[in-house]
């Protein structure tokens, strides 16, 4: 059972969520969140485009079990969504909306952190280095051990940690059928892309 003041918080971070540009949002329990292991081995085979490419996706990322050693520590979860037309996320849109939603989880996190839950961290979609530094060669912080570029917007990808998207959407109430084609995305199709804070 969430105490009032923490309801309170967690409702801020919600309303927070909107205000910085996401379309839904809503606080959940992180144990909440359905993470498992076959969906993070994708990332590898069939292998992404992105794979390797950024410290945010794998093979340089923890993994589903550290995300579940997350989920114990860290008690809540503030889940958002951006809805767009399908259309968009076939476009070159695509990186701006992306980028719009490592920010606004970067958002989320550092408020979270600011009302006292320090170990907060932020998760998104898709390889950072594809969205803020694809007209870069290389990452500066993998290839030349180096700072990040954007460290106060770029999050580690969901993907990597084995989350279960159509189901955090499900414990959300949200619809979930994000199985778009290119073919299927014309002028009235909708889509979406969602990320998430753990608070604690």
């Amino acid at each position: 059972m969430v105490n009032e003041s923490i309801s309170r918080r967690l409702e801020n971070l919600v309303q927070l969520s909107v205000s910085l540009g996401a379309s839904d949002a809503q606080w959940i329990a992180s144990g909440d969140i359905v993470v498992e292991d076959r969906l993070a081995q994708y990332c590898r085979e069939p292998r992404c485009e992105h794979y390797g490419l950024s410290p945010s996706c794998p093979p340089h990322v923890s993994g589903p079990t550290e995300f579940r050693k997350l989920q114990k520590a860290l008690n809540d979860a503030i889940v958002v969504r951006i809805v767009v037309p399908a259309a968009s996320l076939f476009s070159d849109e695509k990186r701006e909306i992306m980028r719009l939603l490592h920010e606004i989880v970067a958002g989320i996190e550092r408020e979270a952190k600011l009302m006292g839950y320090g170990g907060s961290i932020a998760f998104a979609g898709g390889s950072c280095k594809n969205i803020f530094c694809h007209s870069h060669l290389e990452c500066r912080r993998l290839k030349k051990n180096g700072e990040c570029r954007y460290p106060d917007e770029a999050r580690p990808s969901m993907s990597g940690f084995g989350i279960n998207v159509s189901e955090l959407m499900n414990t959300c109430g949200w619809p979930n059928d994000i199985r778009v084609r290119k073919t299927d995305a014309n002028e009235g199709s909708m889509s979406w892309v969602a990320g998430l804070v753990l608070v604690g």
